[in-house]
């Protein structure tokens, strides 16, 4: 369970400032596949920042399990995380990039051997992550929020770069974390498959929750959650507009 307070959080010069969060709260269940759908710059990626405390929110809190995550023991046991397709050292191969994660988590070495049979890496274990495609890179990303087996998981746009094979495999893979009882967030571009998958959708958009609730619920009276998102967010509706006279 991961719970998000009235999280705020703002860039730039005092004067002119850009609020990605104005004031987020949510409830993320366990046994729960969430989605965050928004535009980019809508604050997608700061909440998710702010939830796995990779970043500091200017006000209200975040806590995974009931505690600040800073303040659990074996935190990776608590939250997996992956927010970034470039996060590894492009000199390191897969292989050792799960062992130090495994080394820093206390988990045993050999673990690293099931996560790269799990995640499809194992042909590719010991090439540098420099030469890796991105779908390769996500699926290392993928394994790098397993290593400590947590109760919560964290993605930012995973499925970024996977071919068929690889949507469907993560698909599978979301659905039986949520099934085994894990909280998941995962932020996403993709329309269909969030319609397809979700337990639960929140849409984001000027930093603030603009429609939630499960996929019927955000769809409402609208033929599908693409004509759903428009509805909530008429800025898009507008960039379309003025794609279509250009």
């Amino acid at each position: 369970m991961i719970e998000a307070h009235s999280l705020t959080r703002t860039f730039g010069a005092r004067r002119r400032p850009t609020v990605p969060l104005a004031g987020v709260s949510h409830l993320f269940g366990d046994g729960t596949l969430t989605y965050l759908l928004g535009l980019n710059g809508t604050g997608k990626s700061t909440l998710l920042r702010c939830l796995s405390g990779v970043l500091r929110p200017d006000s209200g809190t975040a806590q995974v399990d009931g505690r600040e995550l800073g303040r659990t023991d074996a935190p990776a046991r608590h939250l997996g995380m992956y927010l970034d397709a470039d996060a590894f050292h492009p000199g390191h191969s897969g292989r050792r990039h799960l062992r130090w994660l495994a080394a820093q988590t206390g988990v045993p070495a050999h673990a690293v051997e099931a996560l790269l049979r799990r995640t499809g890496l194992e042909a590719v274990a010991d090439r540098p992550v420099r030469g890796y495609s991105l779908g390769m890179r996500q699926r290392l990303g993928i394994a790098s929020t397993l290593v400590g087996n947590p109760r919560n998981v964290i993605l930012d746009e995973p499925m970024n770069g996977l071919d068929v094979a690889g949507v469907l495999w993560l698909r599978g893979l979301l659905r039986a974390w949520a099934d085994e009882g894990r909280c998941v967030i995962v932020a996403s571009h993709d329309l269909a498959e969030v319609e397809a998958t979700a337990d639960t959708v929140l849409i984001l958009e000027g930093g603030v929750i603009v429609a939630r609730g499960t996929v019927d619920e955000v769809r409402g009276p609208h033929a599908n959650l693409e004509t759903a998102f428009l509805a909530h967010v008429p800025r898009a509706a507008g960039a379309l507009r003025v794609r279509g006279a250009a």
